[in-house]
């Protein structure tokens, strides 16, 4: 990722094209001071970080970062970036026809619990039942996949003559509200119509208790904020699943 995202630049740079969008995660937040605060942008970052793939998005945006000022003290026609902080994406293309279908276990709960809802898998595992949450389960901010779609289209718009232009842009692509494990598959059973099979099981190391976003800047520099809810994300994810029960097909 690193060294593809270097090449890319200068060859940006070599074909005069500087605007650029980068998918970032949460991750970089790490662990955070007090993990029942909504993140912010100006929020620490780098230091607590948990796993390889977050520290390579922080890595990166380090470089995009360098890269924004070392153009602008050479003097060269300045830059216009866009980092994307993503929370938890969920949900599916609501014509069913796009979705999410990875390769071997997913590491992603929502993926999980739909491959459960249509029989691949026995039952989902929550990892820990003993968090400081109202249900004892971990709390993330989960974003809709067509929200996130339009945050990417609402941060072209900001670079492209917008008021992002030839800045060094930040935010938070997140709704605000987070939802236990146990609300998401309790979310997934009703759009599926029975309920999810799940089990308890031993805390994973590096989960944290809450995840959430500010998305606050978000909506006032770019205009942008989700729009779907919780019921939607599901439904779009079954409708995903059921028409898909087995993933796409692979040669």
């Amino acid at each position: 990722n690193i060294g593809a995202t270097w090449t890319l630049l200068k060859l940006m740079e070599e074909y005069d094209c500087r605007h650029i969008v980068f998918s970032s995660s949460a991750t970089v937040y790490g662990v955070a001071k007090d993990e029942k605060a909504k993140l912010k942008e100006s929020d620490e970052v780098g230091v607590t970080i948990t796993n390889c793939y977050g520290r390579t998005k922080y890595m990166i945006e380090q470089i995009l970062t360098d890269f924004h000022v070392s153009q602008s003290l050479e003097n060269k026609k300045e830059w216009s970036i866009a980092i994307l902080r993503y929370f938890n994406p969920a949900g599916a293309h609501e014509s069913g026809k796009m979705g999410e279908d990875p390769d071997g276990v997913p590491n992603n709960l929502m993926p999980f619990v739909a491959q459960v809802a249509v029989g691949r898998r026995p039952h989902v595992t929550i990892f820990g039942n003993d968090y400081d949450t109202p249900d004892g389960t971990g709390i993330r901010d989960y974003l809709h996949v067509m929200d996130l779609a339009d945050g990417h289209v609402a941060a072209l718009r900001h670079l492209d003559g917008g008021e992002g232009n030839t800045k060094l842009n930040v935010f938070n692509l997140g709704t605000g509200t987070g939802y236990s494990v146990i609300d998401m598959i309790e979310a997934m059973g009703k759009a599926v119509g029975k309920p999810i099979p799940n089990v308890i099981g031993p805390r994973r190391p590096g989960d944290v208790t809450i995840y959430m976003a500010d998305p606050t800047r978000a909506k006032e520099e770019m205009g942008w904020e989700a729009t779907r809810n919780l019921d939607d994300m599901c439904n779009d994810l079954w409708r995903w699943q059921t028409l898909n029960p087995n993933g796409y097909l692979k040669e």
